[in-house]
């Protein structure tokens, strides 16, 4: 019989981190709090792609509320989850920069016409993807940490540009320099929001909302710089309900629906890297099932966002770190953020209000944020043994490819479009190489975990003990010179003279 001690750590009894439930003021702040940090990314492609199609003001309008509203209903979804579709964890959904390019070139100079090509391969594409799901989720056992931290880390080393474009602002405004970009100002602003976050990160009560706080901190000091723009309100409406398929019926090509799935194949990539890296964060178990259940719930988000007139709706890396950096692992707490996501979609008014939030103040915060996603990737390679076996050079390789679309845009220009497609994508191709080399190394071959075939000049250095020098070649020593097995010490000693050699 076993005794209550050992009944309570039972994997049937044992409480996931994930299934917290905080009081409803928390659960509503915290699930702001991920709102706000992600609110730019999800209004972005919106408007990227509505400029690119020639929309009037009012339907780009159209195209953002309609992005909020799915982006939410698709974090519910994703942190709630119902049987098959879900991986239940604290992972906010929003619109895929991975599939602008991809968009825009089916688009084209079509306007309209085009955007509804767009929508139609979407939707195909999207329910191809989800029907593939089963077999891409397999791929899970092959991502020991070695993989995963290595994913993460490049996960926040690839969103810091982002940060900095923010606090920047764009080079180029409607085809002339920006005057403003590298303004000192913005500059100042963002250090002041990061040095607000930092600061009230030491305060214990407030810890846990430095990220909310010091938005709402960054917004009131860019008041005396004016950069704090009210919004008009006289031009939309304080409600407004999504009209499915409000730009027209899909069109459907088979050349825009093959590109779109290649493109999901890369969100796919994408999307479980941040379900295995909020669930190292987390601190919960990841098996194939979950990784199926939250591709399902990503694709069937993004096969149903152009009803609702939007595009792929998938994860959202940059609330990874804010888990990270809070340590709020609830997913109800996401579920209220996407509520309030849905909501801000349904009110154009909101929507407005959210969006005074200076970008500059964004990018401080978003230094931390990121910052903390690439400190979890760290802190799950420091878990990693790279003692006589190759897993250093995995980690560096795998971030190399990772980090080269960012530090050198320009890098795969020549290569066919395919692959430049998850080349380009620096969490994809890190990923993947990853994937590759962990199963050239540690998985094939007889021999592959002999010291023959590792690089033993990057383990650390260590106190040679007895048994260290007795296993070592003879390479013409006398007998005399041998060590000599009966007067070996006992482990207990050996064990106390190597501790006091290091």
């Amino acid at each position: 019989m076993s005794s209550p001690d050992t009944a309570e750590t039972t994997p049937a009894t044992r409480r996931r981190p994930e299934d917290d439930r905080l009081p409803a003021g928390p659960t509503l702040s915290f699930g702001l709090q991920h709102i706000l940090s992600m609110f730019g990314g999800v209004i972005a492609v919106p408007i990227i792609i509505g400029g690119a199609a020639g929309l009037t003001p009012d339907k780009q309008a159209l195209l953002v509320s309609c992005s909020l509203f799915v982006s939410g209903l698709a974090t519910i979804l994703q942190s709630v989850g119902v049987p098959y579709l879900g991986s239940q964890l604290p992972l906010v959904q929003g619109i895929s920069f991975a599939s602008v390019s991809t968009l825009l070139a089916i688009i084209g100079k079509n306007g309209e016409t085009g955007l509804r090509s767009a929508f139609g391969a979407c939707i195909v594409a999207g329910i191809i993807a989800f029907l593939v799901v089963p077999l891409f989720a397999q791929i899970i056992r092959f991502f020991p940490p070695v993989v995963t931290g290595s994913v993460i880390t490049v996960i926040g080393l690839t969103l810091m540009p982002a940060a900095c474009g923010w606090i920047l602002g764009s080079k180029m405004i409607a085809g002339k320099a920006n005057p403003d970009y590298g303004n000192p100002k913005a500059i100042v602003l963002a250090a002041l929001t990061l040095a607000v976050v930092l600061i009230l990160s030491r305060i214990k009560k407030v810890a846990r909302l430095a990220i909310l706080l010091g938005l709402v901190g960054g917004s009131l000091l860019a008041i005396p710089f004016g950069m704090l723009k009210t919004p008009d309100l006289s031009t939309s409406s304080p409600l407004a309900l999504p009209m499915p398929f409000a730009f027209g019926a899909p069109i459907f090509e088979g050349a825009a629906i093959f590109s779109m799935f290649i493109v999901f194949i890369v969100v796919m990539v994408e999307t479980t890297a941040d379900i295995v890296a909020v669930s190292e964060v987390v601190g919960t178990d990841c098996p194939t099932h979950r990784v199926a259940d939250g591709l399902r719930a990503d694709m069937l988000s993004s096969a149903l966002a152009p009803v609702f007139n939007t595009f792929p709706a998938t994860a959202f890396a940059q609330n990874v770190g804010l888990v990270a950096l809070t340590g709020i692992t609830s997913r109800y707490v996401v579920a209220a953020g996407g509520a309030i996501l849905a909501v801000l979609g349904l009110s154009p008014w909101l929507a407005a209000v959210i969006g005074m939030i200076p970008l500059p103040v964004l990018g401080g915060a978003g230094l931390a944020l990121f910052g903390s996603v690439a400190a979890s990737g760290i802190r799950t390679l420091s878990k990693v043994d790279y003692d006589a076996n190759n897993n250093l050079l995995i980690v560096a390789v795998s971030i190399a490819f990772g980090i080269i679309p960012k530090v050198s845009p320009d890098f795969w220009a020549q290569c066919p479009e395919k692959f430049r497609l998850v080349a380009e994508s620096g969490i994809s191709a890190c990923a993947i190489v990853a994937f590759m080399l962990n199963i050239f190394f540690n998985m094939l071959g007889k021999h592959a975990d002999t010291p023959i075939a590792h690089l033993r000049a990057h383990a650390p250095a260590r106190a040679v003990d007895h048994d260290t020098v007795t296993a070592l070649p003879d390479h013409g020593r006398s007998r005399s010179e041998r060590p000599c097995a009966t007067t070996r010490t006992s482990p207990q000693k050996t064990a106390a003279d190597s501790e006091r050699t290091r």
